[in-house]
């Protein structure tokens, strides 16, 4: 086995993510599923057929060449020659036919393509368009169009992570099974997409307390909170594990956590080392997943061939031999490469079809103003101190309010359109509460989702099918005050794949009369503006700047506006948030404020539900709102 097929093996392991094998969350659980079956494919089956691509280019051109000496033989002898063997054209053809093939330089120099090819397209986790003409100049997929917008990752889904803060347990088989948690005491998460300006949020070691054993299991206790930019997950990592195998009195456990488990790269690394990395991985990995792996990369192999492996200089001033060598790497590098890229699409596919699969409701709960409440549920309401407290924090009433049952009867009477949410109560009440309407599908008044945006979009899409009159989006401006988390450093281009996955759904929902909005910032305003014009070209367009206090310049000029930008149907008002028919059940409605709302959680790729806290004052009518 040639260096340069190691090599090119040790590449596709990383397109296949065989150095992650230890991480089991989101993707990489669905990766591990299928782990045998790429060793299998790595290590058992491509050099077989790596083998084969070769030996038949070898004996197809001794074929060709027998083929062809026979043909002069005869032609030389129809034509009367005295000795048809050493005419010299059939000398010519015999000397080709005995020279081998230099089979050993033409695989060297496949593998390194192959290397190459891979390597460009990929990069940590992802297939990136990384089309290079010659050496400094890319181009572009181009099918002639008037104008061509074009991004890295304009093919391909923007997976966002979320923040994953749950405790991590996981058991050691020692001297009998020990039980250890990693315990997470203090998390100081983002909200609303508002990323810090003075650092970024990590997983550090509790140093006051970092262990403690609580009955059969030993607590490592973790903080997740601001740290500077410059202080990096793996460095804490590293301390932690000092730290805690410094500790004293914890003599087993530290002896079972200090076991190896030896990786390819890290053969010293222990138990407590992988672990506490998959624990602190989970937050940190965003990725894509390829709407078309396949025609992708075999589009790209078929541009890399043309214009790096298939020199036309080399062809115009070349012999024929020259030419014909040529055209065997070309066929060595495209069969080999296709065996690749079917196996690489078909785990690409498998990633994009759970991607693409509606999500479960893991959770569903009720928001009801109190004017739809039988009476007979206000003594359960009266004794629930969780709403109570909520209803004071957001401050619908005061502490002295809540402070004695006869107090709080009086203002579940007096206050009807206080919002009352199943959440804080068991589900005897919200069953009763939702038996006590006729339909609650006709009854409700919005739907409020906690979803990845593009999964709650696609969950609900058949029921609001044509129905929307208005949609605003106001997504991460994804400025230096508030990045969305990039991955790859295609800053602009990971934003605009985030931006662009509802919006293939958005337009599905719109009735005939709608008006659709988005808000933004100079910094994206010059990528998301040209996006939407070449999406909804038959729209008609409008752009509202909005006005407010200048920011600090730096010395430059002050921004002192953001923009709206609108598109309707041509000719047709651009209204946002109130309905065009003024009848009299809106006008009821919007005075009145009474709301009965229905609130979900989707589950992620994991299945994982995800806490909601977002209280509900007044929802509209046709108005959905989703949140990342």
């Amino acid at each position: 086995m040639s260096e340069n097929y190691k090599k090119l093996i040790r590449t596709l392991r990383q397109l296949f993510e065989m150095d992650k094998a230890d991480l089991d969350f989101g993707i990489y659980r669905i990766m591990n599923q299928k782990r045998d079956e790429i060793n299998k494919f790595l290590e058992k089956d491509l050099l077989p057929q790596v083998k084969e691509a070769f030996t038949g280019i070898e004996q197809g051109d001794k074929v060709e060449f027998q083929k062809e000496l026979e043909a002069a033989i005869e032609n030389a002898k129809s034509l009367g020659a005295p000795d048809p063997e050493n005419v010299p054209k059939v000398l010519s053809i015999r000397e080709k036919l005995t020279s081998t093939v230099d089979i050993t330089a033409i695989e060297q120099e496949v593998y390194s393509h192959l290397h190459t090819f891979f390597s460009r397209y990929y990069d940590k986790g992802d297939f990136i368009s990384l089309r290079r003409y010659k050496n400094d100049t890319y181009a572009i997929p181009y099918e002639g169009e008037e104008v061509k917008l074009h991004w890295a990752n304009a093919d391909q889904y923007y997976i966002k992570s979320s923040e994953h803060l749950r405790d991590y347990s996981f058991i050691i088989k020692k001297d009998g099974d020990k039980s250890i948690r990693i315990k997470l005491m203090e998390a100081d998460t983002e909200k609303d997409n508002t990323k810090s300006q003075n650092g970024e949020r990590r997983f550090v070691l509790d140093e006051e307390n970092p262990l403690e054993i609580v009955g059969k299991e030993l607590c490592i206790h973790f903080h997740y909170i601001l740290k500077p930019k410059k202080i990096k997950q793996e460095k804490l990592n590293k301390e932690a594990i000092d730290t805690i195998f410094n500790q004293e009195g914890f003599g087993e456990w530290l002896e079972a956590l200090q076991q190896k488990a030896p990786t390819e790269n890290n053969k010293d690394r222990t138990i407590l080392e992988k672990h506490l990395n998959d624990y602190t991985a989970r937050n940190t990995f965003d990725y894509f997943i390829h709407k078309d792996l396949g025609g992708f990369l075999l589009r790209e192999l078929d541009f890399y061939v043309k214009n790096e492996v298939l020199y036309l200089d080399d062809i115009d001033s070349g012999s024929v031999d020259v030419t014909e060598q040529l055209l065997r790497k070309i066929k060595a590098i495209r069969s080999i490469s296709h065996k690749i890229i079917t196996f690489l699409a078909q785990l690409e596919d498998f990633q994009k079809k759970l991607w693409l699969k509606k999500k479960f409701v893991v959770e569903s709960n009720y928001c009801v103003t109190l004017d739809r409440v039988p009476e007979e549920l206000y003594d359960t309401i009266i004794g629930c101190d969780s709403q109570w407290n909520e209803w004071v924090n957001l401050g619908f009433v005061t502490t002295a309010d809540t402070e004695g049952l006869e107090k709080r009867k009086d203002i579940l009477k007096e206050q009807t359109f206080l919002v009352l949410d199943t959440k804080f109560f068991k589900n005897k009440l919200k069953d009763k509460l939702v038996s006590s309407f006729d339909s609650v599908d006709r009854q409700c008044d919005g739907l409020l989702m906690h979803s990845e945006n593009f999964q709650g979009l696609n969950l609900i899409k058949s029921s609001y099918l044509g129905k929307v009159r208005c949609t605003y989006i106001d997504p991460p401006y994804n400025t230096v005050h508030s990045e969305i988390a990039y991955k790859n450093s295609y800053k602009h281009s990971s934003w605009l794949s985030l931006i662009t996955n509802p919006l293939n759904i958005v337009p599905k929902f719109w009735a005939k009369t709608f008006s659709f909005g988005i808000a933004i910032d100079d910094y994206e305003f010059v990528n998301l503006d040209p996006m939407l014009r070449s999406r909804f070209p038959s729209l008609e367009r409008s752009v509202v700047i909005v006005n407010h206090h200048p920011q600090g310049a730096g010395g430059r000029l002050s921004r002192t506006h953001e923009y709206l930008i609108l598109y309707s149907p041509v000719n047709a008002p651009a209204y946002l948030g109130q309905p065009k028919e003024d009848n009299k059940e809106t006008r009821n409605f919007m005075r009145s404020g009474t709301a009965l709302c229905v609130r979900v959680v989707v589950a992620s790729i994991e299945q994982k539900s995800l806490q909601f806290d977002r209280a509900i004052e007044r929802l509209h009518d046709n108005r959905i709102f989703t949140g990342v």
